[in-house]
């Protein structure tokens, strides 16, 4: 992600006070209430590793990192887009990945 884009997410957060929270936030609560974790498998393509989510509700989520560590911060990041919910949330969504051995990311 840009820093220009980190700096605007910011500077709206800033701007909004702490008592606006966007509606993505509210849409990702009331998501993991509804359908629980969502799931991603891994598969390697070159350098890179992919992360495809088996069954979110809205599509698909398809991100890819260089290591595991990259593409835990890369889907995190994804879910947030698919809520459209800014970067300078990440905190308030704390979206964790629940069970490493079954890719399950959800609200911690």
């Amino acid at each position: 992600m840009s820093i220009t884009k980190k700096t605007k997410d910011y500077l709206l957060k800033a701007i909004s006070g702490k008592d606006f929270a966007p509606q993505g936030l509210v849409d990702i609560n009331r998501y993991f209430r509804l359908y629980g974790p969502i799931n991603f498998e891994f598969k390697k393509e070159g350098d890179a590793i992919v992360g495809i989510s088996t069954n979110f509700r809205f599509g698909s989520i398809v991100t890819s990192g260089k290591d595991a560590k990259e593409l835990d911060k890369n889907i995190k990041d994804a879910i947030l887009t698919s809520f459209e919910i800014p970067s300078s949330y990440a905190k308030e969504a704390n979206i964790k990945n629940i069970n490493e051995h079954n890719q399950e990311y959800a609200l911690a």
